[in-house]
């Protein structure tokens, strides 16, 4: 599909026409790619990532990281292509080359890029999966932080925004546990003297500051051996 043809969004079996018009608009973009078309062009010069968005909706907030540092390359990694498309027309109409948008699961993420290969990887208001049962699919649990580990170089940062503070708690749990340590903590983003970047906001982040939820932060490094 990506910088092939155009795709026909009638082909889409998807019974709300707005959301088929999405996937179109995702399909057609240069910036966007699926699973597989990724895994063909990701080791080109151009295509290698320094800083990856995991669970990045709309992809917005990477776009404005990415104008603000053309200097990185960056990728929005998100499940659902009809939001991606956002960021990527966004990212279209700023004249950006530095951002690519790729359709796939989070537990993919290993096959995306090579190991030691990222400066940053963000988790923005990832899903808390709240129930004890589904701990296992939470960005932060042990299996992923290794994950990262794996994929960031020896300097590199995992940056994690959230405003539920359970759900924060319980990673900070983790990334203690599993030998990383903290560089920068904050349980109140915006009010604090931390990098303007890291205060970038998501498409639902000012929303939910005005109903009082506050934005908490941390930046972590991975100590000891990658695998």
């Amino acid at each position: 599909m990506n910088n092939m043809s155009f795709v026909d969004p009638n082909q889409f079996i998807i019974t709300r026409k707005r959301k088929k018009y999405k996937f179109a608009l995702f399909a057609n973009s240069p910036l966007c790619f699926e699973y597989d078309e990724w895994l063909a062009v990701k080791d080109q010069p151009d295509k290698r990532p320094t800083v990856m968005e995991i669970g990045a909706g709309n992809g917005l907030f990477a776009v404005e990281q990415a104008a603000r540092h053309p200097e990185q390359t960056f990728v929005a990694l998100d499940v659902k292509g009809d939001r991606l498309q956002k960021g990527a027309r966004e990212a279209e109409a700023r004249g950006l080359t530095n951002i690519f948008f790729v359709r796939a699961r989070a537990d993919q993420i290993d096959q995306l890029v090579a190991p030691a290969s990222l400066e940053t990887i963000w988790l923005t208001f990832s899903d808390p999966f709240p129930r004890k049962h589904s701990a296992g699919r939470r960005l932060t649990h042990p299996h992923f932080l290794a994950v990262y580990r794996n994929l960031l170089s020896s300097d590199g940062a995992l940056l994690i925004k959230h405003d539920n503070t359970d759900f924060f708690c319980w990673g900070l749990e983790q990334l203690v546990c599993c030998g990383w340590s903290l560089q920068e903590l904050t349980f109140d983003l915006h009010e604090s003297e931390l990098a303007d970047d890291y205060k970038i906001f998501t498409s639902y982040e000012q929303r939910w500051l005005d109903e009082g939820r506050i934005t908490k932060f941390v930046n972590a490094k991975a100590d000891g051996e990658r695998n």
